[in-house]
């Protein structure tokens, strides 16, 4: 029983490595990866499936950067002959790339039974990811949808309920087998990069809406410039070329607060995630990693497909201006994290179900 796991950037690595290890109890399930190249610098997928172990990549498509379209379309063209030559009994797709929908449709078109980890989730919003998730959850034949909203969205759809499987969300598998480990190499982290002070916030901007856009990116830095402890902030590869391409640089670099890093693997990250006093992100994968670690989280965004963090007050939502991250910030520097009793996300164990599902579907 061959498996192919289709995978392209750093958050479909951190699902695809719960899925991997609980592929090994069944000895005739076999799994092959195929890497779109969508994330193509070694800083972001090559180290990180260093840092995982994972067995070698079967097939790189290589497609590179290019538009939304250009990128899309050379993994849908790249991926079918890589289909019909390796002939999986499942394509396994994960999250809302373009990486996601071309594995899917691709699968679809050759009649290839499909599955879409993190299936169902929602922001009805105009962006780019929520198509790609949408398409993708309408291609697939097992929907693993991470909370039961996801379940109730997919129903609204029109989905057929026996193709939906209510899992739990794969990132707490790969969090809480690692925060362990993470919390043990923090000594590490530090020895390595000793400008990390002892009290800091955890800093991460990457998203298009964020950070392409001068005028946005320049009132979001206004109001980082400001912040009352320092920053630790592992820069992306696209966040470090806007800094450079809008003239940023020499006001990060010489600000007293903000100790920028080179991209982190994952065992690294998690390890300043567990051990920071706060969050700041608009990534929606980071503030559940910061849920799940307990600290609280500041959403460089202006909506999110995770509002049960939000009901719990356990993040906030502080838009994309300097006078409302301030006005956030201000608010929720009285807060502690909540005690939470019953964790949306599940018990940590979504990928054995996954599998079970798969096998038993097969």
């Amino acid at each position: 029983m061959k498996i192919a796991l289709v995978i392209g950037n750093r958050p479909h690595f951190i699902k695809a490595a719960p899925f991997l290890k609980a592929m090994t109890a069944y000895p005739e399930m076999k799994p092959f990866i195929i890497h779109s190249g969508q994330h193509y610098d070694h800083s972001m997928s090559g180290a990180f499936l260093e840092g995982f172990n994972f067995p070698p990549v079967a097939e790189n498509l290589e497609v590179g950067s290019g538009s939304i379209g250009e990128q899309t379309g050379k993994i849908l063209t790249r991926l079918d002959p890589v289909y019909r030559r390796l002939k999986p009994d499942c394509v396994v797709s994960m999250g809302d790339t373009n990486t996601t929908l071309a594995a899917s449709l691709a699968a679809y078109q050759l009649h290839l039974p499909n599955a879409h980890i993190e299936a169902g989730m929602r922001e009805n919003i105009w962006r780019p990811e929520e198509i790609n998730k949408k398409m993708a959850d309408h291609c697939a034949d097992f929907l693993f949808a991470p909370i039961p909203r996801a379940v109730e969205n997919l129903k609204f759809e029109g989905i057929e309920e026996n193709r939906i499987f209510h899992t739990g969300d794969i990132t707490l598998d790969t969090f809480t087998a690692n925060q362990s480990a993470a919390q043990s190499n923090f000594k590490s982290v530090c020895n390595r990069f000793p400008e990390i002070p002892v009290e800091y916030d955890l800093l991460t901007l990457h998203r298009a809406e964020t950070v392409d856009d001068k005028d946005i990116f320049m009132d979001i830095l206004q109001a980082l410039l400001g912040w009352p402890r320092p920053l630790v902030f592992p820069v992306h590869p696209r966040t470090s070329k806007r800094i450079d391409e809008f003239g940023f640089r020499r006001e990060v670099e010489s600000s007293n607060n903000i100790i920028c890093l080179p991209p982190l693997g994952y065992l690294d990250f998690v390890s300043l995630v567990v051990n920071a006093r706060q969050v700041a992100t608009d990534s929606s994968g980071v503030l559940k990693e910061a849920f799940y670690a307990s600290k609280k989280c500041i959403v460089l965004d202006e909506s999110t497909e995770y509002r049960e963090i939000f009901s719990l007050e356990a993040a906030f939502m502080a838009g994309r201006t300097s006078s409302s991250i301030q006005q956030t910030l201000n608010h929720t520097e009285s807060f502690a994290f909540p005690a939470i009793t019953d964790n949306p996300f599940g018990t940590g164990h979504a990928a054995e179900e996954m599998v079970k599902i798969i096998r038993a579907g097969l």
